[in-house]
Parts: C-alpha cells; structure tokens; sequence
C-alpha cells in the first residue's frame, strides 16, 4: 500500500469536500446568522450527523473493514463470491434496523428536542426545531448504506467514490440557499431552514445512489434477502457495539456538546458548529485521510504476522498526521479572528459574532494533534479485532469531558466547551498509546520523538510570525472578497513559508522517509 498516494487521495478529495462546505457554511452564516433559526437549523443538521459518523462511519467500518477483508482474502485473486455474501448479508439486516431506528427516532423528535433544549426552558422547544429534525432524520439511514458501498470500496483500495461523496450534499445544500435566495432574496430564514433541510435527505439519495454505482462498477452486485443473523452478521455485531465508544469518542463528545448547549445563550449552536468548520479542515483533510488509508494496510500486516510492517504503518502514519496537523492547530490557534471575519462576517453575522465564534475555534484546535493521533491509533487495535480496549478508553475520556464541562463552562461559556473536548481527546490519545505500547504493539521510537520536537519547534516560530503579523491585517479581514482573500492568502502563506522552511532545514521533514513513503510499503 502506498501511504502517501492513499492518504494524498482520500485528503485530495476530501479539501474539495471542505472548500464546498466552506461556500456552504459561508451563505449560511449570512442567511441565517446566530439566531434561533440557526440554531434550530444547527441542531435538526447535526442529530442525523452525529448518530451517522458514530455508528455508520465510526463503528461500522472499524468492525466491517477487518471482517471483509479475511472473506476477501478467503476468495482469492479474482474472485469475490464470500465478500458480495457476506455484504449481502450486512446489508439486508442493515436496513430494517435502520429504517426502525429512524421511524422511532422521527416519532420522539419533540421529545428529543424538549431534551436537549434543557427540557424545554432553552427556547429551542418549537415546531420550527422539531420539523427541521424530522426531515433531516432519514440522511442518517440513506448514508448509512452509502457507507456499507463505501467501505467495500476502502476495503479494496479504492478511495476516491467515497471520498467525493461528501461534495455532493454540500451542492445541494448550496442549490437550496441559492434557490431560497431566488425566492424572496433570503429574507425569510425560516424558509431558507426548511429548504436546506429537504436537501440533505434529497443529497443523502443522491450520496448512495454514486456510491452503488462505484461498488457495482468494483464487481459488486447487491441484492436484499430475507434478514439473517448468520455467524458473520453476529461477529460483526459484536465488533460494532464497543467499536462506537472506541472509534466516535469525538462523536460521543459531540452528543454530549448538544446536551450542554441547549443550556447556553442563544447562537451557542451556530458558534460552535462554524468553528468546527475550521477545525474540521485539518481533521478531515489529515486525521481521517490517514485513519481510513491505514485500516486495511494493518489488517493485511497483521493477518501475515508482519509486525515489523504494522509499527512501520503506524509510525509514518504518525510523522506525517504530526507534520500537517500540528502548523494547521498553531496557525488556527494563532488566526483564529481573522480566519472567523474573513469566512463568515457579513449578513445577519456580525462581529460580536465572530468574536464568539473566533474563541471557540482557537479551544477546538487545541485537541486537533490529539484527535488525528485518535485516528492514527485506534486502528492499531480494530485491525487486530480488539474492540473492547478502546471502549475504556473512551469512557475515562467521556468521564473526564463531562467533568471539565461542568468545570469550564460556568466560567468561559461555549469556548470552555470547546476546551474541555480538546482536553479529554488528549487523555484518550495518551491512554490508547500507553496500552500500545505495554503490549509491544506500537512504541515511538527515539528517530521519531526527535523529529516532533523539531515540528513543534519550527511551528512556534511559525505562530510568532502569524501573532505578529495579523493586527496589521484587521482592516481587510471583514472587508471586500478579494480584501479578504489577499489578506487571508498573506497572513497563512508567510506562516507557511517559515513553517516548512525551518522544518526542512531543522529535519523535521525526512527527506529520506518522504522517499520511501511514495514507494510502495507493502510486501507481496
């Protein structure tokens, strides 16, 4: 498997993803702003989400991944009967528990809301709230099958369907505005509310109808049986359950955010889900590119007792998720008002909101190394079918997430919420390292240790530089487009230049390990 080429697609596709969703998020600030709309529009958007990325993303392919692979593996070369029944499987025991699961989910939604909304003293306890949520709800069952498709397609090396797919709802959730816009300009934001919420059960077809078309091209064929838990079926329902606390404690963490900000000022909802915009850049673009691409590669090393080849995966995997993500948590850190005036300012957002929001985004990112690092190592235990590890993991750092909650929150509001997430994913990443490495499983070797230090020196200067250079761009950041862009592109590129300068002349870029990252690392 050729790390770099994988992750560098996965990555490729997923910055188009992020562009999308910037333009996306951009209108929406304008259209909707911090208000209760937004904030119902925030919340109906993030329920199927959350409960998406942590069952069908999160869990799902953590346990699936592993188990398609050995039926792969049981095929042969150039054939695929044991994997297609295996899948067919999967999938006609899928849907009917989705198809419940939303039905129960879409007749509780007032009471969901009434909830999460403080039980009902949050002023989000409306009929705009609740039919936002229950038209939204159904994405969580059409991407959950786009998932299955997309995990064949990972499974095989074939990163790019599944990749693109999220551009697809951000179109439509774009054509939505646009058309909302065309109607009365805008000025309705109930309106505008309920279009985008129709387009992301209508992008949610379209998402699993590409990715059908991707894995039927693979070879694949589908067809729905009657529902059967057979042995396989069972062994991944085992994996699954655990799987959601040791692969989503992100997710988890989210769940529990809603819980916390149905209890804070009104516009809590669209502050945090702007700055996670930004800090889902990086995240995206580095910690799931390399999570995803890894998964198959250890599995395959370990099912041939390669454990030379599975610290050697995991060791790059960690060098080069450091090598972005660290500058990208600095730069934020550093940057964060003018990235959040920049991105958002104008419409119904004004700067008291971008100030809100701007100290949101700089808690966040301070997490940003660790939540990569999660995605780095939580595949060092999937790929070995251990499930159960990450799950105490995971409920020390719920634990300790709730714990600084109640700690911060009454203190810096939002922002301490923020922090407190960014906190308790640190202490998951250093309980999942220590396990690792007790076990002989993965240790970080001193030639690696050595060229972190020498990234989180050459991103200090490189945070100096930005701290330094951003007052002098304050009158741009909140002005016109090409203002905005010029002055973003200047603040970011010279902290790109010092960044990667220092870093190649310090080592912290190995010359030689880019080298061997573009060949080939698996062994035949």
């Amino acid at each position: 498997m050729n790390l770099l080429k994988s992750t560098g697609i996965i990555g490729g596709m997923t910055l188009i993803s992020r562009i999308f969703g910037f333009a996306r998020d951009m209108m929406l600030s304008r259209l909707l702003g911090a208000s209760a709309v937004g904030d119902a529009w925030q919340l109906a958007f993030q329920l199927p989400n959350i409960f998406r990325r942590l069952f069908a993303e999160g869990a799902f392919s953590a346990a699936f991944v592993p188990l398609f692979n050995r039926k792969a593996a049981e095929d042969g070369e150039g054939s695929n009967q044991a994997a297609q029944r295996f899948s067919n499987e999967v999938l006609s025991v899928f849907i009917p528990i989705l198809l419940v699961f939303s039905a129960l989910m879409i007749a509780l939604m007032p009471w969901v809301i009434w909830l999460i909304d403080d039980f009902g003293n949050g002023g989000r306890t409306n009929s705009t709230s609740i039919s936002l949520a229950r038209i939204t709800f159904p994405y969580l069952g059409l991407i959950s099958i786009m998932t299955l498709f997309a995990a064949i397609l990972n499974s095989i090396s074939k990163f790019a369907a599944a990749a693109f797919a999220p551009v697809l709802l951000n179109i439509c959730m774009i054509a939505a505005m646009l058309i909302a816009i065309l109607i009365d300009g805008g000025a309705n934001p109930e309106n505008t509310a309920l279009l985008l919420a129709w387009s992301v059960s209508v992008a949610g077809i379209v998402q699993m109808l590409w990715l059908w078309y991707w894995a039927r091209k693979a070879g694949f064929r589908f067809s729905l049986q009657r529902p059967r838990f057979t042995p396989d079926v069972r062994e991944l329902g085992v994996l699954i359950l655990p799987a959601v606390f040791g692969a989503g404690i992100y997710q988890i963490s989210r769940f529990i955010d809603l819980f916390f900000l149905g209890r804070l000022e009104e516009g809590s909802f669209v502050f945090l889900a702007l700055a996670d915009r930004l800090n889902q850049l990086p995240l995206g673009i580095i910690g799931i590119a390399l999570g995803t691409a890894i998964l198959p590669a250890l599995s395959r090393f370990i099912a041939r007792d390669d454990a030379g080849g599975a610290q050697r995966v995991q060791s790059n995997a960690i060098e080069l998720g450091l090598l972005l993500t660290v500058p990208a948590a600095v730069g934020l850190f550093c940057a964060a008002q003018p990235l959040v005036s920049a991105f958002y300012f104008g419409g119904k957002f004004g700067m008291d909101d971008v100030i809100s929001t701007a100290s949101v985004v700089s808690m966040l990112v301070v997490g940003l190394p660790a939540y990569v690092l999660v995605k780095v190592l939580t595949p060092g235990f999937f790929a070995r079918k251990d499930t159960k590890t990450p799950v105490y993991t995971a409920a020390v750092s719920l634990t300790i997430n709730i714990a600084l909650n109640l700690a911060l929150i009454p203190v810096m509001g939002v922002a301490g919420l923020a922090l407190a997430g960014a906190l308790a994913a640190w202490a998951n990443c250093a309980m999942l390292y220590t396990i690792l490495h007790r076990r002989g499983q993965f240790t970080i070797e001193p030639d690696l240790l050595v060229r972190i230090g020498r990234i989180l020196l050459s991103a200090t200067a490189m945070g100096g530089v930005i701290w330094f250079l951003a007052p002098y761009g304050d009158s741009y950041y909140g002005a016109g487009a090409i203002a905005r862009i010029s002055s973003i592109l200047a603040l970011v590129g010279a902290g790109a230049i010092v960044y990667f300068g220092l870093a190649w002349v310090t080592g912290a870029i190995d010359r030689g390990k880019i080298a061997m990252l573009t060949r080939k690392q698996a062994a035949n």
